[in-house]
């Protein structure tokens, strides 16, 4: 048997592994000083509680997990004489990925028949949801491990992930976004605008002064870039701004009239959420490139 693994880092919600067979990984973040597991410490996301705490002032703090996390997390599968197929955020993004290979190497040694696939999705939330959902489907039709990662393969660089961001201060004390520093200017209103490049990493790639022209700009990626759009998710990924996802909605709608659009909103993970923060908006769709 095949089990199905994700993690937090996905926006993938306990109801949602549920229904297509996803175990879930947790990605921790910290407060204060204490470090929290979402769905382990907690069994619902408050979501605006959690986004009102930022707004506040508070910063959260992320870590990888360990070694002997991983462990627990994949044992019980491999000694239940079943394979895991994991669909992942990107590994470009963290440095969990070394302690989860170092779980794998010991647990190769006690079980040599077991196997592991990965996907790396080459993403972060919404860009990662997508996957989730699209591979979820295909597990629940039966399809083949060899199937799924075949899709992959050929998909993985045909999702686009756009966003930008309403405070700066998150991206820059993560320091996970590259050429911020070109495309920041200190006027009010400022909004960076990243994607996710080929390699899986955050790049910044031009601003916008307000959100109304931020808006315009993800929609104008969509116009150039998008490929058979209304055959495939679109997913608005927002941290806590329920009025961003109906104007990016409304947008969406009106710039394609003639077609008929499946989009999905999620929102942004608590862990996910220290790296960008309040009121963050972007659009993942299918594309000719990313």
């Amino acid at each position: 048997m095949l089990v199905l693994f994700s993690d937090t880092d996905s926006d993938l919600s306990p109801k949602e592994a549920e229904k297509y067979g996803y175990r879930i990984i947790s990605m921790p973040y910290s407060i204060d000083g204490k470090t929290i597991y979402p769905y382990e410490d907690y069994e619902d996301f408050d979501s605006h509680e959690y986004y009102d705490m930022l707004r506040n002032g508070t910063v959260p703090v992320t870590s990888a997990i360990n070694k002997d996390k991983y462990i627990s997390y994949f044992e019980p599968v491999f000694a239940n004489g079943d394979d895991i197929l994991y669909v992942h955020f990107s590994k470009a993004m963290s440095a969990t990925f070394d302690s989860m290979y170092r779980a794998l190497e010991e647990l190769k040694v006690k079980y040599p028949e077991r196997k592991f696939y990965e996907i790396d999705t080459k993403a972060i939330t919404a860009g990662s949801y997508v996957f989730l959902l699209e591979i979820g489907e295909m597990y629940l039709e039966g399809k083949t491990v060899d199937e799924m990662l075949e899709w992959a393969k050929k998909e993985i660089d045909h999702y686009a992930v756009y966003f930008f961001v309403d405070d700066l201060k998150y991206l820059i004390k993560s320091g996970r976004v590259s050429g911020l520093a070109g495309t920041v200017g200190t006027l009010l209103g400022v909004r960076p605008i990243i994607h996710m490049n080929d390699e899986g990493r955050m790049v910044s790639i031009g601003k916008e002064k307000g959100k109304a022209k931020a808006i315009a700009r993800l929609i104008n990626y969509v116009k150039e870039l998008g490929d058979e759009i209304e055959k495939h998710y679109i997913l608005i990924g927002h941290g806590d701004a329920p009025e961003l996802c109906e104007e990016l909605k409304k947008s969406l709608t009106e710039a394609f009239p003639d077609k008929t659009l499946n989009i999905q909103t999620v929102v942004i993970n608590p862990t996910a959420a220290a790296h960008c923060g309040p009121n963050t908006a972007g659009i993942v769709f299918h594309s000719i490139r990313r």
